[in-house]
């Protein structure tokens, strides 16, 4: 089990990078726009160096559902792959099976 510190932390950073998501997109449509003036590129730039680093959706970290371990996640599950073993052999997915040859 993760520490339940870093599991807060990665949800907390998941609830700011939806809330802040539309505003980080338009002002990052505005500071790539080759159209728009200099100045207002700038400002729109500005503006978004001062929204906290935490609603960057690449801050976000991909951790386990059950266990919140962050390395070795399946992304279509959203679990990690020793949680995956272990559901598996209890047989509570259905259609996996462990191999043996």
């Amino acid at each position: 089990m993760a520490k339940l510190s870093a599991v807060n932390k990665n949800k907390k950073r998941i609830k700011l990078s939806e809330r802040l998501y539309k505003k980080r997109q338009a002002l990052k449509k505005i500071v790539m726009d080759k159209k728009i003036p200099l100045e207002e590129r700038f400002k729109a730039q500005q503006k978004l160096s001062k929204l906290p680093r935490n609603s960057a959706k690449t801050r976000v970290m991909n951790r386990c559902e059950i266990t919140g371990r962050p390395h070795g996640v399946y992304r279509k599950l959203k679990i990690s792959r020793i949680a995956l073993r272990q559901l598996g052999l209890q047989g509570k997915i259905p259609g996996l099976v462990k191999s043996s040859w």
